[in-house]
């Protein structure tokens, strides 16, 4: 059958999307025999496309095509995991967009003066074990050895799974990459939100991975009878907590930049027919600016005291949580610009809400994002979609990007 590019990485995607503990959704764990299956079809079509094939002590997959000894490496990829019951696109995309790309360029006779690899990384998702970013980390020499003995729900290390899958763990403080020959890392992903859908868009450039902080609060009052306590002498927790959840609201409408997200609510006793004596909620906040995202943390801890001295509330506070910004590369940015405008497309940029590999290989060399449009936003979901016509789009893109990227 003659695939047009977009088919072509549909057709890899169905095929991939079968390496599935579930049926239901792709349940595609790290270092099990969906993973070795998804694995031995990448390296197939890898070697479709004249990459030189190896695996990395971390478990990465790296396809690679070689311009010549000396020449400097672009690196590209994504991860092969998901999390359970998830979709066919997050993540693995990326790195089957990257495969079709070099395919048709190998295809077209074309010569690239610089060597690329495509990096298939085995755990990005950190649910089977209780760590993440395994493969970027190793490459960039920011991996925490420690996380090598921990063990996934069955009481497997991460050491005993790396080892079932062909892997020298012991190997992996070797992998650190000197970032003196590399131009940088490029990643294509699905946005994972609703954004280029609303904007009737199949591409965008990301301009930085979002930074991170949660809070925990806790407002302690006093739980009394529902019928026999007047309002003004109450103590409600949960009415001090719900002020708190407002103004995170209100506070991430006012700034274009921040994201605010009150996604766990504990209240006892948490019965119809008694006031709250204690709440403990979580705050989340993201921006791609790491000084208003700091400083929105500190008004909602502003916020919060001062709610509870005003309706006699006790309240405390503790930051659980923060990762800094990852901000994509201007240079590799505007390479991702010209390339979306060559295939006829509106450029337009925005932030990645979510992490991804890019933010830790940015430990190690620039990085730079390609989102691709999937249907309603829809993620980490059986009904996770890009279209044939999208994912063409990505691919011609990838290819323009690659045939004019400055050295």
């Amino acid at each position: 059958m003659n695939y047009s590019l977009g088919q072509k990485a549909q057709h890899y995607l169905t095929q991939l999307a079968e390496c599935s503990e579930t049926e239901n959704g792709v349940t595609r764990l790290p270092f099990t025999a969906q993973h070795q299956r998804a694995a031995d079809l990448i390296k197939g079509w890898m070697c479709e496309a004249g990459l030189s094939i190896s695996m990395d002590d971390a478990g990465t997959l790296i396809g690679r095509y070689n311009a010549g000894e000396g020449k400097p490496v672009l690196l590209m990829g994504s991860h092969q995991d998901s999390v359970k019951q998830g979709g066919g696109y997050d993540g693995i995309m990326g790195i089957v967009l990257g495969i079709v790309a070099l395919q048709a360029i190998q295809q077209r006779g074309i010569r690239l003066p610089f060597s690329v690899e495509i990096l298939a990384f085995a755990d990005e998702e950190g649910v089977r074990f209780p760590t993440a970013l395994l493969g970027p980390r190793a490459l960039a020499g920011t991996l925490d050895l420690d996380v090598l003995n921990r063990t996934d729900s069955d009481g497997v290390s991460l050491t005993d799974a790396l080892r079932g899958f062909g892997a020298n763990p012991e190997n992996i403080p070797k992998l650190k990459r000197s970032p003196d020959n590399i131009l940088g890392f490029i990643e294509t992903h699905i946005e994972q939100g609703p954004v280029l859908e609303h904007e009737g868009l199949p591409l965008g450039v990301v301009t930085a991975i979002n930074g991170i902080e949660r809070h925990t609060l806790t407002f302690t009052g006093q739980a009394a009878h529902a019928g026999t306590v007047p309002m003004h002498l109450r103590k409600d927790a949960l009415a001090g907590a719900a002020a708190v959840i407002l103004e995170a609201e209100k506070l991430a409408i006012r700034i274009p930049e921040l994201l605010a997200t009150v996604g766990q609510l504990n209240v006892s006793p948490n019965v119809v027919n008694a006031v709250p004596g204690s709440v403990t909620l979580s705050i989340e906040l993201r921006s791609p600016n790491d000084a208003v995202r700091e400083k929105a943390g500190e008004m909602l801890q502003s916020y919060a005291l001062e709610t509870a001295q005003l309706r006699d509330l006790e309240c405390h506070i503790e930051r659980t949580y923060s990762q800094n910004a990852t901000l994509c590369d201007d240079g590799l940015q505007q390479a991702i610009a010209h390339a979306i405008a060559a295939t006829g497309e509106k450029v337009f940029y925005l932030p990645s809400g979510a992490t991804h590999d890019a933010s830790a290989m940015a430990d190690l060399t620039k990085v730079a994002m390609l989102f691709v449009r999937c249907r309603k936003g829809i993620s980490h979901n059986p009904a996770e979609y890009a279209s044939d016509e999208d994912m063409g789009k990505a691919v011609d893109a990838l290819i323009v990007l690659l045939t004019n990227l400055n050295q």
